[in-house]
Parts: C-alpha cells; sequence; structure tokens
C-alpha cells in the first residue's frame, strides 16, 4: 500500500488543503525511523539513529509483528505529534497501521492518540475495518478505553461523513485497484468527500489506466482544485 499519509503532508506544501488551511503539525514531517532498538517495550521503543535516541510510542500490534529486541535493527513508519505541552513520536510496523492511526486522530471527533493506539492494540486492523463497515458498535467497545457511544461514534464518521468505508469495501472485494484506492483515501484525508474523490480519480484513470497512486493523487488534487 503507498504511505499516502506521508505522501499528502509533502502534497499540502503544494496544493491547499480542502479545508483551506495547513496546520502546523502537517508542516513537520518526520514519516519513517530506522535504526537500532536499546531498549524495547510492549507499548514503547527507544530506537538508536546516528547517536541519538528516540522514544517512539508504539501499538501492541507494532510490537507483536516486529518482536523488538535490544540490539536489533527496526524500520518504522511514523508520525510526530504535536500539543502544546508535548511532542510524541508515535511508530508503526506497517503503512496501514500509521493509516487507521491517522485516519482516527484526524478525521473522528474526540479521538486523540491514546485511544487510536489503544484500537490499534485492541485488534488487528482488517478486524478493525470490518467492523466499522458493519457498523459494529459492539467489538469496538470490546477495546478497553472504548465506550459505546465513542465506538458509534467512529462507526459514524467513518462510515457516513467520511465515506471511507466505501473504498475500504471495494478495495476488499477487489472494484477498485489498490493504486485508485490509495488514492482515493490520500484525498478523503485531506477532506475531500468520498465521491468527489473517486469520480476525479476515475477521471484521470479514464484517461491513463496505468497511472500510479502518486500520480492520481496529484492529478485529482488539481482536477479539484481547478
Amino acid at each position: 500500500m503507498l504511505p499516502f499519509f506521508s505522501e499528502i503532508q509533502y502534497l499540502a506544501a503544494s496544493f491547499t488543503l480542502a479545508t483551506g488551511r495547513v496546520s502546523s503539525e502537517t508542516c513537520i514531517v518526520i514519516a519513517r525511523l530506522r535504526g537500532n532498538i536499546i531498549e524495547a517495550y510492549p507499548n514503547r521503543l527507544i530506537v538508536d539513529c546516528h547517536g541519538v535516541g528516540y522514544e517512539v510510542i508504539i501499538p501492541i500490534s507494532t510490537y507483536d509483528k516486529l518482536h523488538p529486541t535490544e540490539g536489533t535493527s527496526v524500520d518504522l513508519r511514523t508520525h510526530f505529534h504535536i500539543r502544546e505541552n508535548a511532542q510524541t513520536l508515535y511508530g508503526f510496523a506497517t503503512e496501514e497501521e500509521r493509516d487507521v492511526f491517522l485516519m482516527l486522530i484526524d478525521r473522528v471527533s474526540g479521538i486523540g492518540p491514546a485511544i487510536a493506539i489503544a484500537l490499534l492494540s485492541g485488534m488487528p486492523v482488517n478486524h478493525f475495518k470490518s467492523a466499522v463497515v458493519a457498523g459494529d458498535s459492539v467489538l469496538l467497545s470490546k477495546t478497553k478505553g472504548i465506550g459505546k457511544k465513542t465506538a458509534e461514534r467512529i462507526i459514524l464518521e467513518l462510515k457516513d461523513k467520511v465515506g471511507v468505508t466505501d473504498t475500504w469495501q471495494d478495495a476488499a472485494s477487489g472494484q477498485v485497484s489498490s493504486e485508485a484506492a490509495d488514492a482515493e483515501l490520500a484525498l478523503i484525508a485531506l477532506g475531500y468527500k468520498q465521491v468527489d474523490s473517486r469520480k476525479a480519480v476515475r477521471a484521470i484513470l479514464d484517461k491513463e489506466p496505468s497511472s500510479t497512486a502518486e500520480a492520481l493523487i496529484r492529478g485529482a488534487l488539481r482536477a479539484l482544485q481547478s
């Protein structure tokens, strides 16, 4: 899968977001971290990169995938989150984990990094997507710290307001290619509606069927802002 969130953070410097502004968090990008593990815990790692030790908060799903041990090398997809009183680096074993994390904190009201990490720690990404698509708030609420109302809000905002579940569902069934799905998700993350994103992507594919996800994102952004 294309690391579309890191891609669109760079694209934001050239294109205006659908919301009409670029946040201070978007302007600072640490998209990847590669180095040797100094300390390893189920919820965080200390990674040595050229003599600098970075503390990285991780979900249990990432810990289980990597089985990190001291002295071994690691390659993490990351997100640098800035608040008034803290700067925190979050790390993930896969692009898919980071994509879901960022979709939650960027597009669902009241969901911060702690809840997003809890969801990723509580179930595999594919189970989370299936629960949202199916509207299964009971499954989501089984995660520690996620009540029924929060679970219902996640489903409502991702499924009905953002429309991301249509893209997830169509990608899983093969109705859209992985390149088209990645481009649609990137545009949705920028604030565009799913239906508008798909229309723009399909218009490009009709002319250039072999377009990469990167080319689809750039072309669709130009079309949506013209």
